[in-house]
This record gives structure tokens, sequence and C-alpha cells, in this order.
């Protein structure tokens, strides 16, 4: 069982076109570091705390108030759970999902109809008609360019329409900072070195300005949701559906189990399990919602 037991947040809401205050590209994310590339994703691994993932994209499109949207792209729609949010609240839009892995893509096809499902690259993917509304939930973050993204994203959308996006904002927690001690902690560190990123996610003032460049109103927050986990080791089972994948495809069996020894030892002292088994894994989340 996951629990959501509370959250912090801070915002910043703009209704007006304002100048940007800073350069588009100052501290936003850029370039790939050599070796990273695109991740093979195991599907049931990543929706062993699919509730909890879910629960940030909830967020994100209780901000979302466009009326009636036609044409809805789910951008890095993964297993299809956003999709079939957005099925439910708008059953007369055309959505279409748009994910770069097939065994994401299969399991979504398996699980939700009448959804248009689409496997490309989301990073150039473009619509082949102007969009009302592009959510982009837990995406971003694996991707560069963030500068020339974004605007491209909002230069998609028809007049009115809303791009919504939400990013992990979390890779100064002990959940990745641990990974950074497990490689510094052998010799594998020249192999694995490269396949580590460095933090993906710019602050929100640096995004409230990228997006105030070319939308009428701009909605900036942030979440820190304190999630509870049961079982063993809880934080390494999270992370190995995600962050914690390239580096232990790139390991032989015993690196791998070593790796994961010192990393979960790391994370153990960090987040601590609590009564009745239960870990406390706080998880901070940023928001962009644009309207164009």
């Amino acid at each position: 069982m996951c629990i959501v037991i509370g959250r912090s947040e801070s915002s910043i809401v703009t209704g007006t076109r304002t100048p940007t205050a800073l350069r588009a590209h100052e501290g936003l994310p850029d370039k790939r570091p050599p070796g990273v590339e695109r991740l093979s994703w195991n599907p049931t691994q990543y929706l062993k705390f699919g509730d909890l993932r879910l629960r940030p994209a909830i967020d994100l499109l209780s901000r979302v108030s466009i009326e009636s949207p036609k044409h809805i792209i789910d951008l890095g729609c993964g297993t299809g759970m956003v999709s079939a949010v957005l099925r439910e609240r708008w059953p007369d839009a055309r959505i279409v999902g748009v994910d770069d892995s097939p065994e994401m893509l299969a399991k979504a096809r398996e699980q939700i109809s009448g959804v248009e499902w689409i496997e490309a690259d989301v990073e150039s993917w473009a619509p082949d008609e102007p969009p009302d509304l592009i959510v982009s939930n837990a995406v971003l973050h694996w991707l560069d360019r963030h500068a020339e993204l974004i605007p491209r994203l909002l230069s998609t959308l028809r007049a009115g329409g809303v791009l919504a996006i939400q990013m992990p904002k979390n890779f100064a927690a002990p959940s990745h900072t641990c990974i950074t001690h497990a490689v510094n902690s052998r010799p594998w560190r020249e192999l694995l070195e490269p396949l580590t990123r460095p933090d993906p996610v710019a602050s929100p003032a640096q995004y409230h300005a990228l997006l105030s460049s070319s939308a009428v109103a701009v909605d900036v927050w942030e979440i820190e949701y304190y999630q509870v986990l049961e079982g063993n080791s809880p934080v390494v089972e999270w992370t190995s559906g995600t962050i914690l994948r390239p580096l232990l495809n790139a390991l032989q069996d015993t690196e791998r189990t070593e790796f994961l020894r010192i990393y979960e030892r790391c994370i153990e002292g960090a987040y601590p399990q609590g009564p009745g088994g239960t870990t406390l894994f706080p998880f901070k989340r940023l928001f962009l919602v644009a309207q164009v």
C-alpha cells in the first residue's frame, strides 16, 4: 500500500503577458551527457507505485480549466495512466498518447481503449493538427534543451490552448545523491559516470520566464509529497523502475548486486523504516501550466 499523507506547496502565478526576466537558455537543460541514451522501460516495475505516480498528474490537471478540448496530446504517455484520466474527463475529445517505449505502449494498448497510440521520439514529434491541450507528466526531466523544446510545444497549440507539465524536482534528495555515492564507491565509476544525469530541472523562476515570453497566462508551483511506502527497501524499488535502470543494465550480475548493496545501505540511513514497517519518502515535483 502507498499513501500520500501530506504535502507542502509554493507557487508563482500570473495571468498577464510579461517580459522575459531571464534569458530563456540560462540554467535550463541543454545537453545529454555522453553515453546517456533512451531508457528501456519495465512497465511492471514502473507500475508498482502506480497510484503515487498518478497523483501528481491529477494535481496538474486540476489546474487545467480549458473547456471541451477537441484534441489532446499525452506526451510521454508511458503505460497510459494519464491518458485514461484524460479520456474520463473529456470523453468526446480525440486523445493521442505518444511515447518512445514499445514496452510501455504495449501495456497501454492492453489496458486502455479509445486512445490513439503513437510510438515516436517525444522530443521531436509534432502533432498532425494543432491540439487544444498538451499534457506531459513526469517526462521532460528525461529530455534536454528545454529552452527550445517548451517554446516549440507552445507553438503547436491552437489559440487558447494549454500546455501542462509536471517534472520531478528531487535530484538533491538522498534517493539521487546515494546513487552518486554508489557510483563513486567502486572501480565501476569509469563505466557508470557517463550514464549518470545531472539535475535536468531548472528553477521555477526560470521556467516562468521561459513560458511568459509566449503565453498569456502562466501558473508555476511546487509540491512536496510525503509518501508512505511499505515493504523492504521500497525507495530502492522506486528508483529501480526509473533512474537506476541504465546503471543496473550496464553492470554484470555480481557488480549489480554489490552496487545495490551500497546504494541500499545509503538509502536506509536516509529513509529509515518506521513503525509498522513503513518508510516515509518525501518527493518534490514542479508543475507548469501555460495558456497561449
